[in-house]
């Protein structure tokens, strides 16, 4: 049996991406917003009901941009439990991350420690929608609203997500996408913002296009994160399989639930009134040493599982360390299981029987 690896690359059919990429080639229109750029731009808005979209040429520079169009400068509140994107994007605007830990069951930010954490330098939240699940978003809002801050959220995993029947990017002043090759979505390589203030909104276009207004004018500083036709054309080809791309995820979260039901395994508590896309499938181990048995009993098999996120992001050696009780207790003992479209059920049962056989 060949590898199974923790994720695999969703592939549309080669002849239906080289037929929209022609129309590219034909016009011989490779970059700058090209016509493949804004219709796939469009037809996000219309699948995911959300009104304001740019597309970039990946997932990190959004953040970087989101926190320079609203002018962040001081701490910024913000989660040990993600990927390193999240903390880094803050240090190379030139802020201070600030710490709080993570709730037990969500693994979102907690967010009723956030207030303690607020000082005279806070400028803003970015908190992360932990493999796809949301945040407390009416607390978040609430904190935010009361201490005059912004609330960037890092989004990478949620394409597709609704919380209160409402796209779970029209929260916060910037919500933040990635379109890597690993995303349920994804353009080879890419992402997104989105906002719903229309004067963010322009500041966030400007900014992603070296400052442009027009050919020959600038509106402001700005850098180059526009995407590309090649990768729009990618995006174009995918994006209408993503309902079969969450359904067949969808059975295989399913499958695992049912099978490592009553076990010593805990699992991530999707927030109510959330429609989750089964982003990740991550498994939470009762320790450390329970968390490298099992993986490496999995590789030994040629199934490969990934420590998503480690290490707690508080612990980075270009942090200011300190303790985050949850976050580093969880991040020493999480494991991604495999998960993507074409597992079959002999390669489910295989993962499922080596890890019970680890739990004896």
């Amino acid at each position: 049996m060949s590898n199974i690896n923790v994720t695999k690359t969703f592939l549309p059919n080669q002849e239906d991406y080289n037929e929209i990429l022609s129309r590219s080639w034909k016009k011989e229109w490779l970059t700058n917003r090209g016509e493949l750029v804004l219709e796939l731009e469009d037809k996000i808005k219309k699948y995911l009901n959300s009104d304001n979209i740019i597309a970039t040429t990946n997932g990190t520079l959004p953040i970087q941009i989101a926190i320079k169009a609203l002018d962040i400068k001081g701490e910024v509140i913000t989660t040990p439990f993600s990927y390193v994107a999240t903390t880094s994007s803050i240090l190379w605007q030139g802020c201070k991350p600030v710490f709080v830990d993570i709730h037990p069951e969500y693994l979102t930010i907690d967010e009723t420690k956030i207030e303690a954490s607020i000082t005279s330098k806070t400028e803003a939240i970015l908190a992360t929608h932990v493999y796809g699940n949301p945040c407390h978003l009416e607390e978040i809002e609430r904190i935010a609203d009361k201490h005059n801050l912004k609330v960037i959220y890092d989004a990478a995993h949620c394409f597709g997500v609704t919380y209160n029947n409402k796209s779970i990017f029209n929260y916060g002043d910037v919500s933040t996408c990635s379109f890597h090759a690993t995303k349920l979505f994804h353009t080879g390589e890419g992402g997104a913002l989105f906002c719903n203030d229309k004067a963010i909104y322009d500041k966030l276009y400007f900014n992603h296009n070296f400052g442009h207004n027009g050919p020959e004018l600038y509106h402001g500083l700005g850098i180059n994160a526009k995407m590309s036709e090649l990768q729009a054309a990618m995006g174009l080809a995918v994006l209408p399989h993503m309902d079969h791309i969450i359904e067949e995820r969808k059975k295989v979260v399913q499958f695992y639930l049912k099978e490592l039901d009553n076990t010593d395994i805990k699992f991530i508590k999707i927030r109510p009134n959330t429609k989750w896309n089964y982003s990740y499938f991550p498994i939470i181990l009762e320790s450390e040493d329970v968390m490298f048995k099992i993986k490496n009993a999995l590789e030994a098999k040629n199934i490969f599982s990934r420590r998503y996120f480690f290490p707690s992001l508080n612990n980075l050696p270009f942090v200011e360390n300190c303790a985050m009780p949850v976050s580093d207790s969880i991040s020493k003992c999480v494991l991604c299981l495999p998960l993507y479209v074409g597992l079959t059920i002999k390669e489910l049962e295989l993962v499922v029987g080596e890890i019970k056989k680890c739990l004896c």
